[in-house]
């Protein structure tokens, strides 16, 4: 090896040292997927966000899926192993389905799905969603003894309180429609709620969890927001070293300001965004990604003692392709809004030539790549469209085990190899 050559990668090493990476004795960087004990450091963040895929409901069963059904599941979880996933994005959650929660087989079927994918391998991490969404439906669950406990308060008998959750000035009151709002986590009663899931969840098996619009349901309350978040987070953390698979759950938000910070603390392990997909104007349903463009996230996270200990300059961060329906431009370009030629990013995706969205993914992976080096792609497995022949984009190689499969499975599994 020549002195420049040589030069240049012990530069790039001590890069990744300065950056929080293990390097090895050789010179690899550490590619393990353990963690334990509340921490998880950032090369095996890393690791897991670099292998992220959304495939939303995936261990959810008949009878809990929040739009519509679900066939041919039996090979997503063929795709999921061929590709090599490692990190299940929204696998199970509720919209304003509070129902769901009081069902025995939603629970029973998403752990068996768990406990035979694990049996597989058992580094995977499946991620469950707790949303910024709360239905009068909430009232027909009884609070847990544990759940009271958890927050130092007398054992009651009693079911959650829909009207306790909600804003005291009436902000997003029936913000989804009647009787659904955002829940104000300041409020005392979302808290408990929202510690109640997130329990269940990693009594199931989930080892992350996603917590929607973290900064709309703390309202306007900044400094009482982050408060309440903070002892939200704290109390699911530690729960999680008795309750959790490996004693840790990995919480994210979407955070359009680039992340929640309390005394120099991020409350959050990583952050999650929408890509933001900017129209190229002279070629109709091409889109480009852009530094500064909307409220895209690039380069915008902030820094700070990370939950598990180390310290970062900015956080991690995801970005993926959203779903939020359509707009009544379709096929038509619009600079001021966040839709992609009129359509949510997942659903413009899916109307795409397959040749463009496997372009496109190599596209995306590499400019995030370039773009900001705390960034990653998330790919998109199973997602609900809008206005299509079908409820969900699959990344699933088309064929008689899956029909509506959009065929993206071998780029993400090339991408990702190499």
């Amino acid at each position: 090896m020549n002195r420049s050559i040589r030069i240049s990668v012990v530069a790039f090493l001590l890069l990744l040292l300065m950056q929080g990476y293990t390097v090895t004795a050789k010179g690899d960087i550490d590619s393990s997927y353990h963690f334990d004990n509340g921490v998880i450091s950032r090369q095996v963040l890393s690791n897991y966000l670099s292998r992220s895929i959304t495939q939303a409901e995936v261990i959810a069963s008949d009878g809990c899926y929040n739009d519509g059904p679900y066939p041919n599941k039996e090979d997503d979880f063929r795709m999921l192993k061929n590709i090599g996933a490692k990190f299940i994005g929204r696998s199970i959650y509720s919209w304003g389905k509070e129902n769901f929660f009081l069902m025995p087989s939603f629970w029973a079927n998403a752990k068996a799905a768990i406990d035979d994918y694990h049996a597989y391998d058992s580094t995977v991490v499946f991620q469950a969603a707790i949303f910024e969404i709360v239905t009068e439906k909430v009232e027909d669950i009884p609070v847990p003894a544990w759940v009271f406990e958890a927050f130092g308060l007398p054992v009651e008998q009693r079911n959650f309180g829909y009207q306790a959750m909600l804003n005291s000035e009436g902000h997003n009151v029936d913000h989804w429609r009647k009787g659904s709002s955002v829940p104000d986590i300041t409020q005392r009663e979302t808290r408990l709620f929202f510690y109640y899931l997130a329990r269940r969840y990693m009594e199931i098996g989930i080892e992350a969890i996603h917590f929607g619009q973290a900064q709309l349901m703390a309202m306007s309350g900044r400094e009482a927001g982050l408060a309440a978040w903070n002892e939200l987070l704290d109390k699911v953390r530690l729960s999680a070293l008795t309750v959790a698979r490996r004693g840790t759950v990995i919480c994210d938000s979407h955070l359009p300001n680039g992340g929640m910070v309390l005394n120099g603390e991020l409350l959050f392990d990583y952050v999650s965004f929408p890509l933001r997909l900017k129209e190229v104007i002279e070629e109709p349903q091409k889109v480009e990604l852009e530094i500064g463009y909307y409220d895209g996230i690039y380069q915008k996270t902030v820094g700070g003692v990370a939950p598990s200990g180390w310290t970062c300059e900015r956080s991690l961060f995801l970005v993926e392709f959203d779903n939020f329906g359509i707009s009544k431009h379709r096929d038509e370009p619009n600079w001021k809004d966040h839709y992609a030629w009129g359509y949510d990013e997942i659903t413009w995706f899916s109307k795409q030539p397959e040749a463009y969205r496997n372009e496109f993914l190599h596209y995306a992976y590499q400019w995030v790549k370039k773009a900001d080096p705390y960034g990653f792609l998330q790919m998109p497995g199973s997602r609900i469209i809008t206005g299509a022949e079908t409820n969900r984009y699959r990344a699933n190689t088309r064929g008689p085990n899956c029909p509506t499969g959009k065929s993206q499975e071998n780029t993400i599994k090339e991408i990702w190899e190499n």
